[in-house]
Parts: C-alpha cells; structure tokens; sequence
C-alpha cells in the first residue's frame, strides 16, 4: 500500500493508549479498545479526540518548516531542494507531509463515525464530532494549498471498502475548498459558540475563524478576487474578533513560550507531549532549528541554518551595512521573538545555566565554538531550551527529539489581518475602511513599540505585516499560493526579488566583536553576500489552471502514490494533462 492509502487505512485501526501527565491528553489507560467498547462516557469521548492534536500531524512538522519557511524565502536551509524549488516527489519530507494529512483525514473520518454511535450527551459527542472536523479541514487545507488539486475522501471506510483507492481521481483545488467550507459550516452546527481557549480544546470560534482564512484564500480561485469570498472572510472574521472571548497576548514574545502552551489567542494549536513512550506525540522542531549543544538531551542540529537575509531585511536588519545598536533599538517586538542576533540575550532560555546570550553562547557555550549560521541569525520560535527550562515550563522534563512546546497554527492576530486584507483588492489596492483599519493597527501596534495607528492601508502593508506577524509559524509559502490564483506575476516577481541566500565572513566579524566587548563591529572586504541561492526557478512549481488559464503554486504529489494511482499525475504517459474533475460539492457530500 502506498502513502496516502496507508495513511487513510490507519485511521480504521485500534488507536493505543495515549497516557499524559497534561489534564488535556489524559487518556484511560486501557491496554485496548476500539470503537465498539469505546466512546461509552464523556470522558472517553473527549480522549478519543485528543491525539488528533498531535500524533497524526507528526510527520509534517519538518515539511511545515520546509514548506512554509524554507520556500517562502524566510529560512535560509543550504541542503535544501525547498530552497531552491528543486523539490520533486521523491522527497523523503515531502512523503511524510503527505503521509500525515491523509492520516489526520482518516484518523478524523474514524473518530467521527464511531462517535455518531456512542450513547453519550449530544453536547458532548457534537463537540467531539466538531473537533474531528475542523482537524479534518484543517489537513485538507494544507493538501489544497500544497499540491493544488486532491481527491475527497468523504468516508474513508467507505473509500477503502470500495476498492476505488487506487482509481479516485483529483478534485479541482476550488471544489476543494468549497469541501473545507462545507465541513467546517457542518462542525460549527455542532459545537456551541462558547471560548475553549482555557481547556485548549477547538470550539465554535477555532471553525469560524478558520472558515474566514479559507474564504479569503478561496477568493482568488477564478483567477480575479471574489468580493463575495471577501465579504465572507470579512463577516466570520470580525464576529470571531467582537464575540469570540479571544484576546491578543499583551507580550508578543510570550505566545512561543511553554508556560503559555495554552492562552487567549491561540485558536487552533498541535498539542505536544514530551513524556511518554508512545512516538509521534511529541513536538522535535527544537532539533530542527537549535543550535549544537543548545539544549540538554542532545540533537539540536539547526544552528547550520537561519532566518533568511530576506526577512532580517524585511525586519531592517542590514548585518553588512550597520551595528548591532540598530536591531537593539528596533521598535518591532517581533524581531527579538523571532531570530536571534549579536547583542540579543534571553533571560528564558538556558536558565539553569544563566541565562542565555547568542555570542557567549557561541564562542563560549556550543559545541562547536564557531558561528553556525551562514545568515547570523537563529530561529527563536519553536525553541525551549534545557531540560530545566522545560521543567520550570510544563512542570515535566523533555526527552531526545520531544518536547511539550504547543505549535500555534492559527492565532487571533491572523483573523485579524484576515479582516484587514479582506477589505482590499490586492496588490496595489488602498482602502480606509474602519474595519480593515481598526484590525491592522490592534497587530502593528502591539508589536511596534509607540507606533501609530494608521488612516489608510494599502494591500502591501497588510502583506508585509503578515510577513513579520507569522515568520516560522509555517504560514508565509501559503501566503504566497493564494495570491498567486489571481496575481501570479506578483509572487513570482517577490520571490526572483528576495535575498534567499547567505552572507559569507560573518564568523570573522563576530567574534571580533565579541572579544573586542562588544565594541567593535568592523565589516571588512572578506565579507559579503552570496548571492547563489537568489532568482530560483519558481516557475519549476507553477501549473496553469485550465479554468483561469492562470499559473499558480503546487507541490508535486508524492511519486509512491502517482504510481499506486495514475490519475494522481499531473499528466498521463503520453504527455497530456490530466484534468481534476469539477463536483458539485453541496449536491454530492453531506455530513
């Protein structure tokens, strides 16, 4: 069996024990059940739910990072075919991408079903139910704005009983989405309008606020943006915003921090757990994105890689041209939260060991004794630390590759600027609409020590804004799909435009600095920028969509499925494309 029916086949077998410390996890501690035993109490309806946060959605936390960061030209990954749009369907991350939103489908489609059977109150089985669907909507999102047009798996028994898995055909990205629509107006019928965000758990507003991202990524679809789509996303957003009971974090920096795994902006969110002996549970990006010797467990092999050129840019930081004086005295919070730089230190990190500041830490503290990253500038987000940090975090140690740092997938701020741009018309539009106003301001100035409020937005602001709001949260790539539906030309002109490569000298320049104490920053001509990776082949990941006759951004499917299942290439042996079927979403599916 291949990726994506392994994945779905998975979702009908017996799911082990998932035992947690974490009140939100707990899980009774049977040795085995399935359906037919399970699901008898409100307690194990809501257990029965619970690894959808985390265990299925596993083996994308690599690709989230490598599609979302490395491509969108925000994270700086030299080995990395997503660096340089090189990417085909034999890539390992991209299989195991693949491999876990179909299993987050068929996880949810089993977990659905089976709650439909259980004798427990309707409030209690309709929340769970609604939960299984907005995690089902929320894999299908990322399957549609990665590889573009996918099969529906409405039933996944039904599929697999069938035996049609290995002759279902693709279904236009557009129709896709009305799927998404679909679904998540379904989870909302079921789940109360009330705010989960101090028990963690998805509620009415995680499904609205997701159905207003979706309605603006939808916009664009027919190749010119949708004023009804727009007005949608604009109507869920604001009544998510004025009713919801979620609320902004005053501290920026706070959101990425174990203590506040659970707060008031976090809508939906992967719930790790470190401890443990069952695989998968457990958030690893740490390792990904640390530097050697950072952390106490080993791993940490991140420090090769950084915060692109292109954003520190975005962010006004020029290494090259001024001193670390000018990013210390950047009014934008978000800088510090995001990369670490020369002259920033963090009093949350490496408490146990007092604290942590990026030079001494290099030259004194690493494993390697050299600066790692040929950008100078390592990812903040994702990272927690030792084990103590850990420990004084969640109240539990961490382990090799697993840690209980909560992963934020959609936050308040971006329904905000979802309000924000759902006023405007794309590039090159301007608008001083209140709404769109009020929204935009509510995040610049939270993040922009003493900024203004402005009184007119253009479209390029809310796109920058964005930029700097979400940088490795995974979001930027998918930005750049949605716009490229109906302003191709815009992303491809973006990305050809970016700094996507490394500057070279740095080592030399640093540690002058930090053994001058901090002193002096002399940029010599033995440093410079290497322009290798700049003007990728984007067009290498663009199709034409044979309604709009436009090119926009798509993934290669994984080259096990295509095998398994022709009618998943992009053409046929001759050639020829192969077209996605067109479905009548409402008439065909319901719930």
């Amino acid at each position: 069996m291949k990726q994506y029916i392994k994945a779905l086949a998975l979702g009908l077998l017996t799911v082990g024990t998932l035992a947690s410390c974490d009140d939100f996890l707990d899980r009774p501690a049977e040795s085995s059940y399935n359906a037919d035993n399970f699901y008898q109490t409100s307690e194990q309806c809501y257990a029965g739910v619970n690894y959808l946060y985390n265990s299925p959605w596993y083996d994308f936390q690599r690709g989230f990072i490598k599609v979302g960061e490395v491509m969108s030209g925000n994270y700086y990954w030299g080995s990395s075919p997503y660096l340089n749009f090189s990417v085909n369907g034999n890539d390992e991350d991209l299989k195991n991408m693949s491999y876990s939103l179909w299993a987050v489908i068929g996880h949810a489609n089993t977990v659905y079903n089976s709650l439909k059977k259980s004798p427990v109150d309707a409030t209690v089985v309709n929340q769970c139910m609604g939960e299984c669907l907005v995690w089902k909507a929320m894999a299908y999102f990322f399957l549609a704005r990665s590889f573009g047009d996918v099969p529906i798996i409405h039933d996944t028994s039904e599929t697999l009983g069938s035996g049609t898995y290995n002759t279902i055909k693709k279904v236009h990205h557009a129709d896709v989405y009305d799927y998404i629509i679909l679904t998540l107006e379904k989870a909302m019928s079921l789940m109360e309008k009330k705010n989960n965000s101090a028990s963690g758990r998805l509620d009415y507003y995680s499904a609205e606020a997701l159905l207003a991202k979706v309605y603006l990524t939808k916009a664009g679809v027919s190749g010119t943006l949708n004023k009804d789509d727009l007005d949608k996303a604009a109507t869920y957003a604001k009544d998510v915003i004025e009713n919801s009971g979620y609320s902004l974090m005053e501290n920026y920096g706070d959101l990425f921090k174990l203590a506040y795994n659970k707060n008031s902006e976090a809508l939906i969110t992967w719930r790790w757990v470190a401890s443990g002996s069952n695989w998968t549970r457990q958030n690893t990006l740490q390792d990904d994105l640390a530097m050697t010797g950072f952390g106490s467990q080993g791993g940490c092999w991140g420090g090769w890689n950084g915060c692109s050129v292109d954003l520190q840019e975005d962010f006004d930081v020029y290494q090259l041209e001024r001193d670390p004086s000018s990013w210390n005295a950047n009014p934008d919070i978000r800088l510090k939260a995001t990369m670490m730089l020369p002259g920033f230190s963090y009093d949350y990190f490496r408490t146990d060991k007092g604290g942590f500041d990026y030079l001494t830490f290099i030259y004194t503290q690493g494993s390697t004794g050299e600066l790692e990253s040929p950008n100078g500038a390592n990812c903040v987000k994702h990272i927690y630390g030792t084990t103590a940090d850990h420990v004084a975090g969640c109240g539990e140690a961490d382990d090799r590759m697993a840690s209980s740092l909560a992963t934020h997938i959609l936050r308040l701020a971006d329904v905000y600027l979802v309000l924000a741009e759902s006023k405007l018309n794309g590039p090159g539009s301007s608008t001083t609409d209140a709404d769109a106003l009020a929204a935009y301001n509510k995040v610049h100035q939270r993040a922009v020590r003493n900024a203004n409020p402005v009184t007119s937005l253009t479209w390029e602001m809310v796109w920058k804004e964005r930029r700097l709001e979400f940088a490795m949260e995974g979001d930027r790539w998918y930005d750049f799909v949605r716009v490229s539906y109906y302003n191709p030309d815009f992303c491809v002109q973006e990305l050809k435009n970016q700094h996507r490569g490394s500057y070279y000298g740095l080592n030399g320049l640093y540690k002058t600095y930090f053994e001058s104490g901090n002193t002096e920053w002399t940029v010599t001509s033995a440093m410079g920028y290497d322009n290798s990776y700049d003007k990728p082949n984007v067009e290498a990941l663009m199709r034409t969509d044979a309604t709009t006759g436009k090119k926009y951004f798509y993934l290669p499917m994984c080259q096990d499925d295509v095998i398994y299942n022709p009618n998943l290439a992009s053409t046929d042996e001759e050639g020829n494309p192969i077209e996605p079927e067109r479905v009548d979403v409402r008439a065909t599916y319901s719930y």
